[in-house]
């Protein structure tokens, strides 16, 4: 396939192959191609990350890595929190097109550019929610899964989401190198809300990355009473330390 006009032949081989490792429909990799140049070119995409290179595998790569988890690819009603630049949520987005993506956001700017992103990339099942994860009421147990990426402390993201999800429902939370300290404090919080730890599976989105893990938790119990607390709570006391 010959390079598109203005793009590096390094980046056209990258896409490809990112594309052909998840199945991607030609229409999906077209959006997923779309994405990349705005936040490659968008002077107000909400990223730091400008090399063509390094966003397709800091960005584009490290969330589409999720597809590998079956609880993934089967999910139908999807809530990304704090979805920021648009990742994940955007790119599982343009690769599940049978499910329903939410991009919760509470920063205008931010959901300004997701907004653009999403009418320019043509994707369908997507809408922007300018909201905390706590101030969401439409989206209380209607979600079969939940992501989050850079987001916060893993026992806040665990509190952020319980409220969102089905009853085995789903959690996935990118994170890096393991802590266990980190680990155990997310994990006294899903005990309070109605989590459990189901396993952290190592992800390997390109060949560089190192010390990428996906920490997932279903929901085994009904949201306890008080749940969500109000915003801003849930890093103030993060649950287990009450």
């Amino acid at each position: 396939m010959a390079p598109r006009a203005g793009r590096r032949p390094d980046v056209e081989a990258a896409l490809d192959a990112l594309a052909a490792r998840y199945r991607l429909s030609p229409e999906a990799a077209g959006q997923l191609r779309q994405l990349h140049r705005l936040l490659v070119e968008d002077p107000l995409a909400p990223t730091a990350v400008r090399d063509p290179r390094k966003v397709i595998d800091d960005h584009l790569a490290d969330s589409l890595a999720a597809l590998e988890l079956d609880v993934v690819r089967g999910a139908r009603a999807v809530a990304d929190l704090g979805s920021g630049a648009g990742v994940p949520g955007l790119p599982l987005a343009i690769a599940l097109s049978s499910a329903e993506v939410a991009l919760v956001e509470s920063a205008a700017r931010k959901c300004a550019f997701l907004e653009r992103a999403v009418v320019a990339c043509g994707v369908t099942n997507v809408r922007v929610v300018h909201a905390r994860a706590e101030s969401w009421p439409e989206g209380l147990g209607a979600c079969d899964l939940v992501t989050a990426r850079a987001l916060a402390p893993l026992e806040v993201v665990v509190e952020y989401a319980a409220p969102l999800l089905v009853l085995g429902g789903t959690l996935v939370v990118w994170r890096g190198r393991r802590d266990p300290a980190a680990e155990r404090a997310g994990d006294v919080a899903a005990a309070e809300i109605g989590l459990e730890p189901t396993g952290i599976v190592p992800a390997k989105p390109y060949p560089a990355s190192e010390s990428r893990h996906l920490h997932l938790m279903s929901k085994v119990t009904v949201t306890p009473p008080g749940f969500p607390r109000r915003p801003g709570m849930a890093l103030k006391r993060p649950l287990g330390t009450r």
